[in-house]
């Protein structure tokens, strides 16, 4: 019999949380399509790890509901923890084991026959290029390859949803390209992954749909494209060859010139349409550019307009939630 697999992994509605008089969780309303990659981004302290304990099933909500793979969280949490894998922030390795001794305990603790977690072990090994690391203590590997044997074990069981809390703070940028690619295999295998991150260009380089929470609330959800659009500051930039054609072009379109760099920023969100009109103004003008780019906010400023906040490594307003 094939199992079914619902088209929505989470289904979050009005979830509430708090810790005293200490509001975490204000009304959070989600819905994340099964295979893809959602991100939750938000300051320290915003509750996005608390989210993540919910849905996991390691702590209660004090109202709302949610569902994760067609289950529900507070009603039916073994079904939940039976579909999902969880990596936190921490490594969850054991050190004084070696990489093949973590995977097959892991496996033995997700009731695989000895046999069943051996062949499990040597798969997810390779899979993870660890095989001529499988009999060394964790101990001695690389932070990238600690990293990605704790993704390996999250995926003994084979999960269809995988919080991912973090994975790869710490990590160098090569490191931290390759879990990406190892990411998005996990979803082009059907795999749905929930993602918190520190990195904003992370959110921007691998999310389908990206949410941020601010003071318990989420502010703003949509694909990076959109939250981009949401935020002024897109212009163009074009350069010319000499200050005459810089002037001219400036009566022309307005904007802001830059006489040292020959440039001039037109501001604009850089359609095709803005784009071609723009062009035809200065051939009406017979002022013909070097050079044209697009400059549209990144990530980072919408953070900024949305939060108040530069990034989400905000250590001042770091809670442990």
């Amino acid at each position: 019999m094939t199992q079914h697999t619902p088209r929505t992994a989470v289904t979050v509605t009005g979830l509430r949380k708090s810790y005293g008089d200490h509001v975490v969780l204000d009304g959070i309303d989600l819905e994340i399509p099964a295979g893809t990659i959602f991100s939750l981004l938000g300051p320290n302290g915003a509750g996005k790890t608390t989210i993540v304990k919910i849905l996991s099933t390691l702590i209660s909500a004090d109202g709302g509901r949610a569902g994760v793979l067609g289950h529900d969280v507070a009603e039916d949490p073994d079904a939940v923890r039976a579909a999902i894998g969880v990596t936190g922030q921490y490594s969850a390795v054991d050190g004084l084991l070696t990489g093949r001794e973590n995977l097959v305990l892991m496996a033995r603790l997700n009731r695989l026959g000895r046999a069943r977690a051996r062949s499990r072990a040597t798969e997810l090994l390779e899979r993870f290029d660890l095989a001529d690391a499988a009999g060394k203590p964790a101990s001695t590997y690389s932070g990238g390859m600690r990293r990605r044997l704790d993704l390996a074990m999250t995926l003994v069981g084979e999960p269809r949803l995988i919080f991912l809390d973090e994975p790869t703070t710490g990590l160098d940028p090569r490191s931290r390209r390759d879990m990406w690619q190892i990411i998005r295999e996990l979803v082009a295998d059907g795999v749905t992954v929930f993602l918190t991150t520190q990195y904003l260009e992370e959110a921007d380089q691998l999310a389908d749909r990206i949410a941020v929470l601010d003071h318990g609330t989420i502010v703003a959800q949509g694909t990076a494209a959109e939250l981009k659009r949401r935020v002024p500051g897109g212009h163009v930039r074009l350069r010319f060859a000499g200050a005459d054609a810089l002037e001219s072009a400036a009566r022309t379109l307005g904007g802001e010139a830059d006489p040292e760099a020959l440039a001039l920023d037109v501001p604009g969100g850089g359609g095709v349409a803005s784009l071609r009109h723009l062009l035809d103004r200065l051939d009406a003008a017979s002022v013909t550019p070097e050079e044209l780019s697009v400059h549209t906010p990144d990530l980072d400023d919408v953070f900024l307009a949305l939060t108040g906040h530069r990034n989400a490594d905000d250590n001042a307003r770091k809670v442990n939630r």
